[in-house]
């Protein structure tokens, strides 16, 4: 199972990325396979992987096209196929 971190601040300020840093290692065991984080603002996502499927491209977290939205998720999505179709029919890009 993955390690997931993260930081939302209400104060208004920045996220330090040397914490959200500190936080994913704690949990680095979990993901010892790949690691990155996001920070935006007041917000930072941080994701230790461990790869099970989708060896190749599965770094996290995750971005859409413009990157205005960004996500850490550990699970599986059955009917990504479908999804995927979907999604591409109405005109989404997927970087892999």
């Amino acid at each position: 199972m993955c390690g997931i971190a993260g930081i939302l601040n209400f104060n208004g300020h920045a996220v330090e990325p040397t914490l959200l840093d500190r936080m994913i290692e704690r949990v680095r065991h979990r993901g010892p396979d790949d690691c990155g984080t996001h920070t935006d603002k007041q917000v930072g996502l941080a994701h230790a992987r461990l790869s099970i499927i989708d060896v190749a491209s599965g770094d996290q977290p995750m971005h859409n096209e413009d990157r205005s939205v960004s996500i850490v998720f550990n699970g599986e999505i059955f009917n990504y196929v479908e999804l995927r179709a979907d999604l591409l029919r109405r005109g989404h890009r997927f970087r892999c």
